[in-house]
């Protein structure tokens, strides 16, 4: 113990607190601990300035915040310390300084955009900041920026002029060993008085945010890696007798159906509008007194529209393919990384377009202004049984077009037309938006010049308005379209909201808007903002209302396929018909949050929904309560997660289901487009599609549109970026 106390006296003298900073750079023990020193000091930026201080609630959690980067740094960096040749030393130092701030760094861009931290699935499979969250031209950069990176350009700009020269001397024989001990020692610390404050901390793996706040995210990141090795192999292992416990968990949380609205839309097409980014606040919103969404307004309040004002976004780290997967099947994406990036070549799904197919004849397709491999599509509609994928490789992206994230919505619905009208009736077909995504940027010839939007002291919340407004004028020519060429009356329209716009970053500028005091937001101000528009628009239908029940996406697939008169007993689904009496109004959020109509719990915090209270201490009974619901919450989605990493679905199939093969789909532009025409042709008479019915005479001059790029003719250039939502050499 005196040798350690001698030896740190001596380092603190020597090292960290010397007369001449500039020599000590130039001892190899110098070098080390500013790299250590000027390491933390980064993290401490991040924590601070980007990570919005992880929410620190006592005295210990800031202790532990500050300490957390320096043991696993020092244990890191100590390893070049038992290396003598002196530009290997160097040059080892200086790597490994580049990789942890580099990975410090892609956390804080991820951050920025989705209040989370980056796993190894999402490294591995979800491989993008930009197309999976903002565009190369998008990232969310800050003014402090530079920091994280100067301290490595003054170093080898130092060491370039010579001021730092190398140090020829190694270490002696036990130094680098008590460095590395030290480090131990103080992670090890670190982890104990982390489990003080949380018990379990490891073992229950809370969220990201309290594994960075009290380890640091070097040890996150390797907690994290062996987790996704350790599940890799457990879903190697699986066996059919596994599905069991689900199959009886969704037997006994079936919600029966509703017979006031079973089979309301039974035998119409089925459109699904995945409105990007659009967040529930946005419907009925005035801004200096004009609607910032007129059409979508009239929709919500229609008598033949079902409309619901707590339906809550349930997404994780996979954004809109997480939307996307549980409209679909009706199963959580993963807690972890894209279902869709990470699973997707290989997972067996019981999906819509399958169903509907098997079940009531439906054709189907999605229509999507980006590329066909974004989020891995190519693969995963397959699997789903999608018959047709049109995406933006088969549209003219070019000049003004197209967005960074694919074709203007105006444009994608109106070049949509000549494969929807192709299209055998009754069909499923699903449209997804692109041009209300962040940073909702929108040419000014696009912009409607009398719609003045706020003033919030945020360009991104106050751009997002004018792009919601666009949007809404899309959707409006579309419906236009849908009336003038007849499909209308057939049609039933389903309009959701993906997940957020506005994170919980951007959230409190706000407050002016939505009427609130910014001083006082909190953080079930933002669980509220999770809220998406759910709208389905069934024409001839005169009982709509505007349905308050709690729900989520999850509950989205049971609830269309009751309205279409399909039963969804023998599927293996999460969801509950948002219809039914018996639906639980208990929306699990995929961090293990949750909110009801009574109470929320975020973060490990109880709030009352109500009055938007935070409750510090619950009495037993609410404890009891609250106990209870987190019960149901992580058994649900520890069920789905079960289910999907493990491709249980493989193992089971349903009656009447036949298992899809996705080597009988081709998405290619020449094949669709021959092959809509063969079946239209080898059908005759007896063709379906709206082409058929207008005696083989195109709709397309039924769309009317005032988008100014319309009349544009191609060019060799375009905006939208040439990467996918997996590639990150490039929601």
């Amino acid at each position: 113990m005196k040798l350690m106390k001698n030896f740190l006296k001596k380092f603190w003298h020597q090292t960290l607190a010397p007369k001449n900073w500039l020599a000590q750079l130039n001892t190899r023990l110098g070098f080390f601990t500013w790299l250590v020193v000027l390491f933390t000091l980064k993290a401490i930026l991040a924590y601070g300035a980007d990570f919005d201080w992880l929410h620190v609630s006592d005295p210990l959690q800031v202790i532990l915040m500050l300490l957390n980067p320096i043991g696993f740094t020092m244990i890191l960096f100590s390893l070049a310390l038992f290396i003598k040749p002196k530009q290997i030393y160097y040059g080892a130092l200086l790597l490994i300084d580049t990789a942890m701030t580099t990975l410090l760094y892609l956390n804080v861009i991820y951050f920025r955009e989705f209040s989370d931290f980056m796993s190894i699935n999402t490294m591995l499979g979800y491989n993008t900041v930009n197309q999976g969250g903002k565009a190369a031209g998008a990232i969310s950069f800050g003014i402090h920026d530079f920091l994280f990176w100067i301290d490595l350009v003054i170093l080898i700009g130092l060491m370039i002029i010579r001021k730092i020269k190398f140090d020829q001397r190694p270490l002696k024989r036990w130094q680098p060993f008590k460095l590395f001990t030290i480090g131990v020692f103080v992670l090890v610390a670190n982890m104990f008085f982390a489990d003080v404050d949380r018990p379990q901390l490891l073992t229950r793996q809370f969220d990201r945010e309290y594994m960075v706040k009290y380890l640091g995210i070097g040890p996150f990141t390797i907690y994290d890696a062996i987790n996704t090795y350790q599940t890799s192999q457990v879903r190697k292992s699986a066996t059919p007798s596994e599905l069991t416990a689900v199959q009886k968990y969704i037997k006994k949380n079936y919600a029966a159906i509703n017979p006031e609205f079973y089979g309301k839309a039974k035998g119409k097409n089925v459109i699904v509008i995945h409105l990007e980014s659009f967040q529930q606040m946005s419907l009925d919103l005035k801004i200096n007194g004009q609607e910032v969404t007129p059409f979508l307004n009239s929709l919500y309040h229609s008598k033949s529209s079902v409309s619901f004002d707590n339906f809550f976004n349930e997404v994780g780290q996979g954004k809109t393919s997480d939307a996307e997967n549980m409209l679909e099947t009706s199963t959580f994406g993963l807690s972890q990384g894209s279902l869709f990036s990470k699973l997707g070549d290989d997972q067996t799904f019981q999906a819509m377009p399958a169903i509907l197919n098997q079940r009531a004849g439906y054709s189907s397709a999605v229509f999507h202004g980006n590329l066909g491999t974004f989020w891995n599509r190519s693969t995963v509609y397959k699997h789903m049984g999608y018959q047709n994928w049109i995406s933006g490789d088969y549209f003219d992206v070019t000049g003004k077009k197209a967005t960074s994230w694919g074709l203007k919505d105006k444009l994608l619905f109106q070049n949509s037309i000549p494969y929807l009208e192709r299209l055998q009736q009754p069909f499923y077909a699903k449209y997804l938006t692109v041009t209300n995504h962040t940073p909702y940027t929108l040419d000014a010839q696009d912009q409607d010049p009398n719609f003045q939007t706020s003033n919030t002291g945020s360009t991104l919340v106050d751009n997002y308005f004018i792009t919601n407004h666009y949007l809404d004028q899309s959707v409006k020519e579309f419906f236009n379209y849908l009336k003038k060429s007849g499909l209308y009356d057939n049609t039933a329209v389903v309009l959701y909201g993906d997940h957020y716009g506005i994170s919980n970053t951007d959230a409190p500028y706000l407050a002016s808007v939505l009427g609130k005091n910014e001083s006082n937001w909190n953080d079930l101000d933002n669980a509220n903002l999770q809220r998406v528009p759910l709208i389905v628009h069934i024409p001839g239908m005169t009982n709509g209302y505007i349905d308050h029940t709690y729900g989520g996406e999850i509950d989205v697939a049971p609830t269309l396929e009751h309205l279409l008169g399909i039963s969804t007993k023998r599927y293996i689904q999460f969801g509950q018909d948002l219809l039914s009496k018996q639906h639980v109004q208990i929306v699990a959020f995929r961090n293990k949050d949750w909110i009801t109509p009574e109470y929320a719990s975020l973060s490990g915090r109880i709030w009352n929904t109500k009055t938007n209270q935070l409750i510090e201490y619950p009495d037993k009974k609410l404890q009891a309560k609250v106990n209870k619901i987190q019960s149901y919450v992580n058994k649900k989605l520890n069920m789905s997660d079960n289910l999907n990493q493990k491709n249980l679905l493989r193992f089971y199939t349903p009656k009447d289901f036949k298992a899809v093969d996705p080597s009988k789909y081709d998405y290619s532009k020449d094949s669709t487009v021959k092959r809509l025409k063969k079946i239209n042709q080898e059908l005759g008479t007896k063709s379906t599609s709206l082409l058929s019915k207008n005696g083989n005479q195109s709709t397309l001059s039924d769309y009317i549109t005032d988008a100014p790029e319309s009349r544009d003719k191609a060019t060799d250039t375009t905006r939208l970026l040439p990467r996918n939502a997996d590639d990150w050499s490039g929601n």
